[in-house]
C-alpha cells in the first residue's frame, strides 16, 4: 500500500487465508499435506492442542479465481481471499482420515504458543466488490487432492 501511495503505480493486495489443493509439498509443515501423509502411511495423526482451534480451508481453484478477479479490478484496498466455512483441526483430521480410510490413530501434542485460535477471513469485500466467493466445497476439494496425494505417498 506504501508503495503504491508514494509512486502512484497500480497495485493489487491479495491477503490468503489456508488454501489447499494437488501439488501441495507434503513436508510443509500445515495441517492437510501432514494429517494426509500420516493416514496414507498408516501412522499416528499428529493434532498439535486439544484439536478445538479453527481453520478454513479454500481450495486452490477458488483462491486462484479470487486473485483473477482481484487483478482485474481497480481495487487498491487489501482484499481477503478464503474461505470462511470453518472447521476444528480435531474435526478435520476426522475427515481426512475418514476419506482416506485410514486405520491411524490421532495422538495429541502440545500447541505452540503463537498458534491462532481462531483463522477464518471475512470476505465481504471479495462479494462485494468483485463479487466472487468460493463454489468447491471441503468435500470435492478433498477428494481431488487426496486423489493426488494417493499416487505421491508410498505406504
Amino acid at each position: 500500500m506504501a508503495y503504491h501511495r508514494y509512486h502512484g503505480v497500480e497495485t493489487r493486495i491479495v491477503r490468503i487465508f489456508n488454501t489447499y489443493g494437488p501439488r501441495m509439498r507434503l513436508n510443509d509443515g500445515r495441517a492437510l499435506p501432514a494429517f494426509v501423509s500420516q493416514a496414507l502411511k498408516g501412522e499416528n495423526i499428529t493434532v498439535f492442542g486439544d484439536g478445538s482451534q479453527t481453520r478454513s480451508f479454500c481450495f486452490i481453484d477458488d483462491l486462484v479465481d479470487g486473485i483473477f478477479k482481484l487483478l482485474m479490478s481497480d481495487e487498491t484496498n487489501p482484499v481477503n481471499i478464503g474461505n470462511p466455512e470453518e472447521i476444528t483441526i480435531k474435526e478435520f483430521a476426522e475427515e481426512v482420515k475418514s476419506l482416506i480410510n485410514s486405520n491411524s490413530e490421532i495422538v495429541y501434542k502440545e500447541l505452540p504458543t503463537d498458534d491462532p485460535k481462531v483463522r477464518k477471513p471475512d470476505i465481504t469485500r471479495a462479494k462485494t466488490i468483485l463479487g466472487w466467493e468460493p463454489k468447491v466445497n471441503r468435500y470435492e476439494g478433498l477428494k481431488l487432492t487426496l486423489d493426488y496425494f494417493k499416487n505421491k505417498v508410498k505406504k
